[in-house]
This record gives structure tokens, sequence and C-alpha cells, in this order.
């Protein structure tokens, strides 16, 4: 018990740094700018003139691309690496007030943690022009777990993971729970009522996106199709090819490019 009171002690002094601070409110303004390429990569899947991989890994091989682009993936990466360590110190030892729900948030803040060092890696592996093209190699990936019974079934269980990840994602975001993760207190009322819009329609968009994504690796396992479960750029172009979808698509990116909008209010407001 000791140990663990030392560790989460040592981890609330790291938290309290100022710079790891500024680093993960500028991480948010990153997160931001990914997300905002990743709807316009959306909308251009809509219209059928898709220039690169409509997932996050696009987005950040879209801005390496232009002018500078190199050093702006770079800093993007440092913020992403600042905002895991600050979401593994909430896991060791934050969220202090939140009660009977101080474990789920913690577990959440696990998951936090492998997302932002999964962008962080890939923004590595883009400007040291490595392979970065993520829906190939989850392909790969899927190919080669579904080569035994076991590995199918573990494919499987993945895509239903991802499938609740994204109800879950929806109903935070439609039940307006990220509110309590701002300096309400710090907003004037026009901006409290843009960011709740904002995030309702970003985490509607977001977990619409990981939903089907999700039933598209749930049913490569089902059907020994690999081919489908290519994250989130299969996803959305599946969704290009239903009744209405290129509207229903449309409006999907614009969800995301809200998300967009909601980082650069959470890197002035964010409780960190």
């Amino acid at each position: 018990m000791s140990l663990t009171r030392n560790a989460e002690a040592t981890a609330a002094r790291t938290a309290n740094s100022r710079w790891l601070e500024l680093l993960a409110r500028a991480g948010f303004i990153g997160y931001g700018v990914v997300h905002l390429l990743f709807a316009w990569l959306a909308l251009q899947i809509a219209f059928g003139t898709p220039a690169a991989d409509g997932d996050q890994s696009g987005a950040l091989r879209t801005i390496a691309a232009q002018p500078m682009g190199k050093a702006i993936v770079i800093a993007i990466a440092v913020g992403m690496v600042a905002m895991a360590i600050w979401q593994a110190l909430e896991a060791i030892a934050g969220h202090r007030a939140e009660g009977d729900d101080r474990t789920k948030e913690r577990v959440l803040s696990v998951a936090r943690t492998v997302v932002y060092l999964w962008l962080a890696w890939t923004a590595y592996k883009v400007v040291s022009n490595a392979n970065s093209d993520s829906a190939s190699k989850q392909e790969e990936l899927t190919a080669k777990l579904m080569e035994s019974t076991g590995g199918r079934w573990l494919v499987g269980l993945a895509g239903l993971v991802l499938l609740g990840i994204g109800i879950g994602m929806a109903v935070y975001g439609i039940k307006k729970k990220f509110m309590k993760r701002l300096k309400t207190g710090e907003m004037s009322p026009k901006t409290s009522q843009l960011a709740r819009r904002l995030g309702m329609a970003g985490y509607a968009a977001r977990g619409a996106a990981f939903g089907i994504t999700g039933a598209l690796v749930v049913l490569a396992a089902v059907n020994y199709d690999p081919e489908k479960a290519r994250g989130l750029d299969a996803a959305l172009r599946t969704l290009r090819e239903q009744s209405y979808g290129p509207i229903l698509l449309v409006l999907v990116a614009l969800g995301i490019a809200a998300f967009g909008l909601y980082c650069f209010l959470q890197s002035r407001y964010r409780k960190v």
C-alpha cells in the first residue's frame, strides 16, 4: 500500500508540472488540426475524390506534404506524447473527485494514453518516411490473426470492443458528459453554448465512425474477409456506398470537424 501511495504521490507532483500542462494544451491544438484534416478527407471520400486514406494517418501525411509540414507533424507528435503522459498520470493518481466512478475514469485514461501514443508513433512514422498506412497495416494484421480459429475470435472481440467504444462515445456526447471536464466557470454563456454544441456533434460523429469500424471488423471475422478490417478509412468508404451514403458521410465529416474545433476550446478550457 505504501508503494502505491508513493507512486501516486510522485505522479501527482509530476502532473503539477507547468511545462507538462502547456505541452498538453498545445497537444489539443494538434489533435484539433488532425481532426479537421480527417474531416476534409472524409468529405473527399463523400464526393468520390479521395487523395489519401480517410483516417488520422492520412491526415498526418497530408500535413507532412505541405511546406514546413514535417515540422508541424513533429510538433503534433510532441503534443501527443505530453497528452499521453498527462493521461498516464491521471490513470495512476488522478480522478480523485470522481468517487465511485474513479476506477472507470482511470481505465478510460489508460485508453486515452494508448490513443495518444499511437498518434505520436504514427506522426513519427510519417516524419521518418516509413510506411504509416494504418489501413493496410490493419488489414495485414487481421489476415494474420484470422489464419487460426482463435485469431478470428480475437478479431471479432476487438470489433465488439470498437463497437462498444463507438456507442459509448456517442452516448458520452449526447449526455454532454464532456462538459464536466471543462472550466465552465471561466466561460462566457456563448462560449459554453458553443462548446456544448461542438462537443455533442463531435462525439456523436466520432462514435458513429468508431461504431461502423467495429461492425466491419466483426463482419471481417465472421466472413473471413480481412479487407473489411481497414479501420476508419474502410468505415467511411462503406458508409458512402449505402443509400444516402454521401449525405450521411458529409454529416459525419461535419461532426468530426466540430470535434476538431472543440479541441481548440479544450486547449484553453480543459481541466489539466
